[in-house]
């Protein structure tokens, strides 16, 4: 009766994941195609370069996120299952790392551009424009290099009497490793994201005291209830709700994982409800940003007329 319950459920829910990395795909290749029309053609912002790089790396996190069927396509492949897994876990790790780090990177970089010019962080407007492409560099070499680890522990799985391998996919599973080699790695990853985490809410909350600050002065100077957002207060607004959504999405995604790691058991559909909540963040995220983005929304709008006019 138990496998039968769990077969629908399983197969319910990899088709939400089916359909989410879909969207949320589609979504993210529009807005990476914009972003780099804008970096290429015109005059960018550094945030545009800042959204490209995530836009991109949700991209490939949502491709290789989908590991449960991402590594089952290539099984008619003529592809060393070992190489195979090995591959597809590591970019997904390194982009599931990138992706709290160039959020992180976000939420700081607007605090600052945001900051009046008689704060502290006012200083760091300018520096942060020149080192941009250099906090780039850091990042990626810092989470190539923490997640090669994974190499050694992800492999094809076999059917021979190891049965102490913990089985991920159709086709991967994870070897078994020292419990303080475990211990060591997920306190390691933890200490990182908790101070990660830690930045973008206190980013966060910064950025809140702006702009009640704001509103309070317009309010004043104006005498409206509900003044016009500008530019920077809706670009803030934005961030706010991003940065909201993956820390959030994060520790649900975080608390699944780590216990399963350190019990050491995987159960499918537990392994499914985690791909779609860690796939909530960078799906959500280009539906907000397309929505919240001016230069887009007149885009289409030109594009809409211009159909019209065409028909």
């Amino acid at each position: 009766m138990s496998s039968m319950t769990t077969f629908p459920t399983l197969s319910s829910l990899n088709d939400v994941l089916y359909f989410q990395a879909g969207l949320g795909v589609l979504a993210n290749i529009f807005l990476l195609v914009f972003y780099t029309f804008i970096i290429l053609c015109h005059r960018s912002k550094p945030m545009d370069l800042i959204s490209c790089q995530l836009t991109f790396i949700h991209t490939m996190l949502l491709l290789t996120g989908g590991v449960v069927w991402v590594t089952d396509i290539f099984e008619s492949q003529n592809i060393e299952n070992d190489i195979k897994c090995k591959t597809v876990f590591y970019i997904h790790r390194v982009m599931r790392g990138l992706s709290i780090c160039i959020t992180c990177l976000l939420s700081v970089f607007q605090a600052v551009t945001i900051s009046p010019s008689t704060s502290f962080l006012a200083n760091f407007k300018l520096k942060l424009k020149k080192y941009i492409i250099n906090a780039f560099f850091y990042i990626w070499s810092l989470n190539l290099s923490f997640n090669s680890n994974l190499i050694i522990y992800v492999g094809g799985f076999t059917n021979a009497s190891e049965t102490n391998q913990m089985k991920v996919t159709k086709s991967c599973s994870l070897f078994p490793t020292n419990y303080i080699i475990r211990i060591l790695v997920l306190t390691v990853t933890t200490s990182r994201d908790i101070f990660l985490v830690g930045i973008m809410l206190t980013t966060s909350a910064y950025m809140v005291i702006i702009l009640f600050r704001h509103q309070r002065q317009c309010q004043y100077l104006h005498s409206l209830s509900h003044p016009r957002a500008s530019p920077e207060k809706k670009a803030t607004q934005t961030i706010l709700l991003l940065v909201t959504f993956f820390v959030v999405m994060y520790w649900v995604d975080f608390i699944i994982s780590s216990t399963a790691v350190l019990l050491w058991m995987y159960n499918p559909v537990i392994l499914s409800v985690q791909k779609i909540v860690m796939n909530v963040y960078p799906t959500i995220t280009p539906l907000i940003q397309i929505s919240s983005d001016n230069r887009i929304i007149n885009m289409l709008k030109n594009i809409r007329s211009k159909y019209h006019q065409i028909l």
